[in-house]
């Protein structure tokens, strides 16, 4: 067995450290290692070989549910910085977002009641997905410089789409009880 359970994510891919990256490229790395290291493979194997591969096999999807996500991926990152993101614990944010998070929430109860309900949902979702996307460009943007204060604002950022996930998550729900 070539892979080691002690790689970083990018490592244990072939890829090298960053946010932006081919998930398509991911995605068809993710199946070969699958294929080398899954355990059906090593059912003749040794009881080490055998735990070993099967903690690989863990790994290897630990990482790809982590890096496939922009979100996930930017707060992998961030870790492998020494940047704790503290999303339990930091209720601190930026107030123009508490704000922008007040409106967006009073637009989602306002379509809950709404007669109009599919289309106030269905615009929500595409203002709630544009605003996930600029965020994620400007975390890509924060994290390739690596300096302190890209990092600080990558933290925010990350923190930022935490709550955008949870109401496209929310509206998409709500979507599904139509």
């Amino acid at each position: 067995m070539q892979a080691s359970v002690e790689k970083n994510f990018f490592e244990l891919f072939g890829l090298p450290v960053g946010f932006n990256l081919d998930t398509a490229d991911l995605a068809a790395r993710y199946r070969d290692l699958q294929r080398q290291f899954h355990p059906d493979r090593y059912a003749n194997a040794t009881d080490p070989e055998r735990r070993l591969s099967l903690q690989i096999t863990a790994q290897i999807n630990q990482g790809f549910q982590t890096l496939k996500e922009p979100l996930s991926r930017g707060r992998y990152l961030l870790a492998l910085q020494g940047v704790n993101t503290d999303e339990e614990t930091d209720t601190r944010m930026d107030p123009d977002f508490l704000v922008e998070q007040m409106e967006l929430r009073e637009s989602l109860d306002e379509a809950r009641c709404s007669a109009q309900r599919g289309e106030q949902l269905a615009r929500l979702a595409r203002e709630t997905d544009a605003l996930l996307r600029t965020r994620t460009e400007a975390l890509g943007s924060s994290l390739a410089g690596g300096d302190p204060e890209g990092l600080r604002r990558a933290r925010e950022l990350v923190r930022e789409m935490q709550f955008l996930k949870k109401l496209a998550r929310e509206i998409e729900e709500l979507g599904e009880v139509d």
